[in-house]
């Protein structure tokens, strides 16, 4: 049979979709991009923020108006969090996060599912580009032992739950032997990796052993919090396949805020870390999230978090707008802001973040990099095609080839010649 995955938020949601990608391959069904094609389709939801929520609402209902025949499965932390509200919109299965590793297994007890016979084409790496991606998410643990007053995803995720470290260099082992070149490591908590396995695993050791025992040509991470990472850390980046970029999730620029917040690093010590890894690894391009408008947030406050950003230089930011989430000990504290200042914070954080990444693709005109083409491209007028893909330290990348599907998946030096108009990439050529 054929089935669609979809998969709305994180990382961590598109490496588990990756996983159930392999798991219904290895049962001989196949995967298709085309929701009205599908047989099952599976939802992965999000409930970051309010809208997140409202987002997985409208998809569910939007997967069953385009294609009311198939079965549909939900998960994620929406259907975590409201799982007889999930059941109650109509889906024919809802698998909690407690349960989602075991996702395809459940959905062919409880649907059942059509026997089929052997894939036909080998799953995993397949099944990424079938999907239209060459980046593979890693899940490398699941869960987070700290309580940030704003998160939810916390509670939706459950304690800590790492997975062992032989499984994952298996996984990326087989990922390579298909031809994917790059993998990013996600989770909850990823900085928390190992400390639940009591071997003394952590993710120092993980990065190296995954460089040691795999060839995969590019390695990342996904978001990373900052009060995880030793001293020593950044010694592992003198491995080029460690691509030189970090997501370091700040959420505000004023210690009052990150008190509020329940954080556990203050600006002061996210400066340190900054500088350290601009030190120790060339390039380095470090990027953020930033949550406008917590409870109580002053002008000067506000202030303090403009100013602290801008001096840091993001090569992009994540901007929320905070919405209270029930279960969380930010929903209850007092003095929330109205709606007309949190937009106007956000559309000033904005304009910010678009100068700072404007500043950061000018900095690497006239260098070159090497950059791996992500899907077919676009053809254009004339029948050339524009591509793109990431440099190293996640600078966004576009050139203009006569075969776009042949580089489809390959690692190409490039010349940066400009910035793009729209201030998002970097026009390149091949640099031979």
């Amino acid at each position: 049979m054929q089935v669609h995955l979809k998969a709305l938020g994180c990382r961590l949601n598109e490496a588990e979709l990756e996983n159930w990608s392999q798991r219904f391959g290895a049962d001989g069904h196949t995967l298709t991009r085309i929701v009205g094609d599908a047989e099952l389709l599976v939802l992965n939801t999000c409930a970051v923020t309010a809208e997140a929520v409202r987002k997985s609402r409208r998809t569910i209902h939007r997967l069953q108006r385009e294609n009311p025949n198939a079965k549909l499965v939900v998960s994620g932390c929406y259907a975590s969090l409201a799982p007889e509200e999930a059941a109650a919109a109509g889906v024919d299965l809802v698998v909690e996060n407690r349960d989602k590793d075991r996702l395809v297994e459940i959905a062919r007890e409880q649907l059942d599912l059509p026997a089929m016979p052997a894939a036909a084409s080998a799953p995993g790496a397949a099944a990424i580009f079938a999907q239209g991606r060459q980046r593979a998410f890693i899940k490398v643990q699941d869960g987070c032992r700290y309580r940030c007053s704003f998160c939810i995803v916390t509670v939706a995720r459950g304690a800590e739950r790492s997975r062992p470290l032989a499984e994952i260099i298996a996984q990326i082992n087989a990922l390579v032997s298909q031809g994917v070149q790059e993998a990013a490591l996600t989770g909850v908590h990823v900085g928390g990796y190992g400390a639940d396995l009591g071997d003394g695993s952590d993710l120092y050791t993980l990065i190296a052993t995954i460089l040691a025992e795999t060839d995969l040509p590019r390695l990342r991470l996904a978001s990373v919090e900052p009060w995880d990472l030793p001293d020593n850390f950044f010694e592992l980046f003198q491995n080029p396949r460690l691509m030189p970029h970090m997501h370091l999730p700040l959420q505000s620029g004023a210690d009052s805020v990150l008190r509020r917040m329940a954080r556990r690093c203050k600006t002061a010590e996210f400066r340190a870390l900054v500088a350290r890894a601009r030190s120790a690894v060339a390039d380095f391009n470090p990027t953020s999230d930033v949550i406008v408008g917590f409870p109580g947030e002053s002008d000067d406050e506000w202030r303090q978090t403009l100013d602290f950003v801008a001096e840091i230089g993001f090569g992009q930011l994540h901007i929320f707008s905070y919405s209270p989430r029930a279960g969380t000990r930010a929903a209850r504290l007092p003095d929330p802001l109205d709606k007309a200042t949190k937009r106007a914070r956000s559309r000033e954080l904005h304009e910010l973040a678009a100068r700072m990444k404007r500043d950061a693709l000018t900095r690497f005109v006239g260098r070159e990099f090497e950059v791996l083409w992500e899907g077919d491209g676009e053809r254009l007028d004339g029948g050339r095609w524009r591509i793109s893909g990431y440099t190293p330290n996640y600078l966004r990348v576009s050139a203009e080839v006569d075969d776009g599907p042949a580089r489809y998946n390959r690692i190409e030096r490039v010349r940066c010649l400009a910035v793009a108009d729209d201030g998002q990439r970097l026009l390149a050529d091949l640099a031979g």
